[in-house]
């Protein structure tokens, strides 16, 4: 359903980011978790 380009992907990936909520946090809506989880884990290999 989502995807790394998804716009609640990108908003829920900030939010871990930014501190405001832990990666334990992002809502198990569909794969929100894991596409959240892949966004971040990329932006740390890069």
């Amino acid at each position: 359903m989502f995807t790394t380009e998804s716009a609640l992907v990108k908003l829920w990936a900030k939010y871990v980011e930014n501190g405001t909520y832990t990666r334990e946090q992002v809502p198990k809506l569909s794969n929100l978790q894991e596409m959240v989880y892949a966004v971040l884990d990329a932006e740390d290999a890069a």
